[in-house]
């Protein structure tokens, strides 16, 4: 415990983030403001990976820049939850309705839970607009405490969340409800947070074996992706909004983790947010859909490169450390080894 307190009130660092005339931000949002943007969400909203309107909102979002998105391109987003996405996730592709296809109506849990967030900060109140959102939040959840974008695993004999999945949506319930939470909310928390905690943070609770090597190196932008630093963040703000004691066998090994690959606190981007994936792409020769891969763009390239001192993350860490400070200083780090 004392030397999570040593690392929690460790100088913090200030980096300056990117400058507003840098030609990629500039680019960015040049294309935001261009019809070709909206054009290209009328086709979908949410393809091609990972240079579309949506990725390249996001990514602002993600910078803290998120006023800076044009109106249009946000009512054209807003448009395609009207008209184009189901407002229920189907298990079984015969539960989908005729004349939609389960490979662009249907929304998964991080792709929603990520634009609730992005939408929320820009200003629209989506419990009035979309009620079924948050309704869709909680519906999902499984009996493990998480949620899991593979329909498939609804319907298995033992249902298995995804980490992957999960978080976009406990941080859109945690970070941006306008109002006191409800009890429906409240148990919805406690549990993704237990999810969490049985891990810690990124283990096998059966085997105690890393699920993922990958979540142990950070990135930047998250969008959906998943580390170490995402997951420690958002128990520590948890356990402090409400007022949950959390078990310091739960977070110690995440952070001695970060603060050995950033000892002076200013954190680097460990791996980039797009390489080695592929998209979906519409010819609009035939209007037919394609696979082939992924793009990038240059605000993307330039934030996600790896060992670039990033502000962004270095400005999380900075939260986390803070946070745990509090944590301590009002006795809500349970001291005891055992993870309940």
């Amino acid at each position: 415990m004392d030397e999570l307190e040593f690392i929690a009130r460790k100088p913090l660092v200030q980096l300056t983030p990117v400058l507003d005339d840098n030609f990629a931000l500039l680019a960015c949002l040049k294309y935001l403001h261009s019809p070709a943007a909206s054009a290209s969400i009328d086709v979908d909203a949410y393809w091609p990976k990972w240079n579309g309107p949506w990725w390249q909102m996001m990514l602002l979002f993600e910078m803290g820049r998120v006023a800076e998105i044009p109106p249009q391109v946000i009512e054209k987003i807003l448009q395609a939850f009207d008209s184009y996405y189901l407002d229920f996730f189907p298990f079984r592709e015969d539960d989908v309705p005729t004349g939609r296809d389960p490979l662009f109506h249907v929304a998964c849990h991080c792709q929603l839970g990520s634009i609730y967030q992005l939408l929320t900060s820009y200003g629209v109140n989506l419990d009035e607009r979309y009620p079924w959102m948050r309704e869709w939040f909680l519906r999902y959840q499984m009996d493990d405490g998480g949620l899991n974008c593979d329909e498939a695993a609804y319907v298995r004999d033992v249902p298995r969340a995804s980490v992957v999945s999960t978080l976009p949506v406990l941080e859109a319930v945690l970070h941006y409800t306008r109002r006191e939470f409800t009890e429906a909310e409240v148990e919805f928390l406690n549990r993704g947070a237990q999810f969490l905690i049985q891990k810690r943070i990124f283990r096998r609770a059966s085997t105690g074996k890393a699920i993922d090597e990958a979540w142990t190196r950070v990135c930047f932008p998250r969008f959906y992706h998943y580390d170490v630093l995402r997951g420690l963040n958002f128990l520590l703000r948890w356990s402090l909004k409400l007022r949950t004691p959390i078990p310091v066998s739960a977070i110690a090994e995440t952070i001695r983790l970060i603060d050995t690959s950033f000892p002076d606190g200013t954190v680097c981007v460990q791996r980039d947010a797009w390489s080695g994936n592929t998209s979906r792409w519409f010819d609009a020769k035939d209007s037919t859909w394609f696979r082939a891969p992924a793009a990038s763009f240059p605000l993307l390239e330039l934030v996600s490169r790896e060992g670039t001192e990033s502000p962004y993350l270095t400005g999380i860490w900075n939260d986390t450390r803070e946070t745990l400070r509090t944590l301590i200083d009002e006795k809500l780090i349970e001291t005891s080894e055992a993870i309940k």
